[in-house]
């Protein structure tokens, strides 16, 4: 009895098969998205010889003469570019959630004439190419005076169709017994949003943050064209100052890729928990 058991629970051939090329398909794609982080930490910590002559080598000699070049010497503004863009995604960030969080939950609680064709049309900017706003978003940036500013790169990209669908979905998923419940209570509208809506919806707007985070902070074509002075750009293109028009320090370039990855690492790992509550609540709805 107890031999027919342990056969039963012996997984077959081909069971184990699947699951250890399955196995190997994940390890050759975790290897594919780690090895560019991995050469960009170790040419950091090389001489400027050493990074062109053994670019796929471990340091030798082990150095640390790019990140003392760029946080120590004084050459650019390095820590500037970090307050820059860390306020600069911040405050859009906030802004995103207020905006989209408020446009999503009238769009999917809410009844009013038009509804279905404004949410058409919001949609329907998801299929514009966004270079297509570069020159209408300039102008409009220039004649109210915010070029090379904070408001520049803040307040255009305040308000995206991305944020509202991604809500909008989460919302619909919401029980509105909970709603029910609040509006019999003698709970208006706005106190239903935001002391009903809005906290069963953290997962949701946890992630739609970390994904405005990333998409100010890794933004280059933008800044470039309204961030004039050194001392107003954000890291991105401050980094991209970094290579010479003859000559490139690669090990100084990495060093400041480094730099401008430990923030992002960092927010990812508080909010992780988040982002998968969010990605596996959208799972069993779907």
């Amino acid at each position: 009895m107890t031999t027919s058991l342990a056969a039963a629970r012996r997984p077959s051939p081909r069971r184990t098969a699947s699951r250890t090329l399955l196995y190997a398909v994940l390890g050759f794609l975790t290897l594919v998205v780690v090895f560019p982080l991995v050469w960009m930490v170790l040419t950091s910590f090389k001489t400027d010889a050493d990074a062109v002559r053994n670019p796929y080598s471990l340091p030798n000699p082990f150095s640390t003469e790019a990140y003392q070049t760029l946080l120590l010497s004084g050459q650019q503004p390095i820590f500037l570019w970090l307050w820059n863009s860390f306020a600069a995604a911040t405050i859009q960030t906030v802004l995103i959630l207020a905006t989209a969080s408020m446009a999503a939950y009238a769009l999917a609680r809410l009844d009013f004439a038009g509804k279905k064709v404004v949410f058409g049309l919001i949609i329907a900017t998801l299929l514009v190419p966004p270079v297509v706003f570069l020159i209408p978003n300039y102008l409009i940036v220039e004649n109210f005076g915010w070029l090379d500013t904070i408001l520049a790169i803040t307040v255009p990209g305040a308000a995206g169709a991305f944020g509202v669908f991604f809500l909008r979905q989460f919302f619909l998923g919401l029980p509105v017994e909970v709603e029910e419940a609040a509006r019999i209570d003698g709970a208006g509208e706005f106190r239903i949003f935001f002391q009903v809506a809005l906290p069963l919806a953290k997962p949701a707007l946890a992630t739609l943050a970390v994904l405005s985070f990333l998409g100010n902070w890794n933004d280059f074509l933008w800044p470039v064209y309204v961030l004039l002075s050194p001392e107003n750009m954000t890291l991105q293109p401050g980094l991209a100052m970094l290579q010479g028009a003859y000559r490139t320090h690669f090990a100084i370039v990495m060093a400041g890729a480094v730099i401008a990855s430990v923030p992002v690492l960092v927010l990812f790992a508080f909010a992780q928990r988040q982002i998968v509550d969010s990605v596996a609540g959208a799972a069993v709805k779907g």
